[in-house]
């Protein structure tokens, strides 16, 4: 195998497929990426055998074939070579080297045969459709924040994308939640995704994916099975396993009568979230939110650290109410909001509440009160 490409292309398409190589391996292959050469393009495939991805580039191919290097190195490698440089990859077999030249710089790598790569097995897709990317962007970025770190529930450990009934109709629908807080984000629904079946994406994917979702005027292929998931540009397929589990049933958890409305300016309320927050110790310190008329008081009272509190004004009509929340939590659901207002639901101290942007129903998230 012998090909030249630009700098720059390489290295999009080396970073894309090393970034799904797990840094810790015990089986060698995993940690190389194999190259394909053929026609007038490459192709870079990396695995962790749970997600794939397949990143295609084009080159000068003056010999076809295929081997597999080390991702990280190469990756190292192309991203510290000049800018414009054309870089040259030869592969001996035989010798089992990749050569690596670009200028004066010349780079010798091992090389693990080809046979030996893993490729995940292809499989029936029951649902295909299309989605812009800056949809899917918004559906996943605005509820990954809530997605669960407990391994023990693994069913969490991801974003639940399926068909829902919407305010309107049917609806494309991503949920997250890790039992403190969920996020709630619609879509209008593509045509063709009428039949998907409900899947969770893990986590990883989700990270993954929103490499993918770059450019707003994208479209991006969508095919999901019972077992796996498959997000494809005409460059890069990145295809998953999804989480072999039962996602809650989440609408239990979404409050429907929360009467008590404050509505915030959601930048300032975030802002001054994040300035009481500083004096407590850790970040699972409760901030206390005391609301009266039109005034909301947020203060942290930490015994070792000191105490803080900031006014800010808003929208309230209803009764007192003293609530507390984990910070963390407050300022994750408020930088959500790309509008200017965030409107909180509240019940009592005890019960859940509920945000949202303005009167958009297509985004809802509810966080869970701490006790203060």
């Amino acid at each position: 195998m012998k090909i030249s490409i630009e700098r720059g292309t390489l290295l999009k398409a080396v970073a894309q497929a090393q970034s799904v190589v797990e840094r810790r391996n015990t089986i060698p292959i995993l940690a190389n990426v194999l190259i394909e050469a053929e026609g007038d393009q490459v192709q870079f495939r990396a695995t962790d055998l749970d997600v794939e991805v397949v990143d295609k580039a084009p080159a000068q191919v003056e010999r076809a074939g295929a081997t597999t290097v080390a991702a990280t190195t190469l990756h190292e490698i192309v991203r510290k070579l000049p800018d414009g440089a054309l870089v040259t990859l030869t592969a001996d077999n035989a010798a089992g080297r990749l050569t690596v030249e670009a200028g004066r710089s010349n780079f010798s790598l091992a090389t693990l045969p080809k046979e030996d790569f893993p490729v995940m097995a292809s499989s029936e897709y029951q649902s295909n459709f299309s989605a812009p990317a800056a949809v899917l962007r918004r559906l996943f970025d605005k509820s990954k924040f809530a997605i669960s770190t407990e391994e023990t529930r693994y069913y969490l450990n991801g974003v639940y994308m399926h068909v829902a009934d919407g305010e309107t109709g049917k609806v494309l629908r991503c949920v997250a939640t890790d039992g403190h807080r969920l996020a709630r984000i619609d879509a209008d629904l593509p045509g063709g995704a009428e039949d998907m079946p409900g899947v969770i994406v893990p986590r990883k994917t989700v990270g993954e994916l929103r490499k993918l979702l770059e450019d707003d005027d994208m479209q991006i292929a969508v095919s999901v099975s019972e077992t796996k998931v498959r997000f494809a540009t005409p460059d890069i397929t990145l295809t998953s396993k999804v989480i072999d589990g039962t996602f809650p049933d989440y609408s239990r958890v979404i409050p429907q009568n929360n009467t008590r409305r404050m509505e915030v300016d959601a930048a300032d309320f975030a802002k001054a979230v994040d300035r009481v927050a500083t004096v407590s110790s850790e970040r699972s310190r409760a901030v206390k939110m005391q609301l009266d008329q039109d005034r909301l008081v947020l203060s942290v009272n930490a015994p070792d650290s000191g105490a803080a509190e900031e006014e800010l004004a808003v929208a309230y009509d209803d009764e007192r109410l003293e609530i507390g929340f984990n910070a963390k939590y407050l300022l994750e659901i408020a930088s959500q909001v790309d509008r200017e207002n965030a409107v909180f639901m509240f019940n009592s101290s005890g019960d859940p509440t509920l945000m949202r942007e303005g009167n958009d129903q297509s985004a809802v998230y509810v966080v869970m009160p701490m006790r203060v």
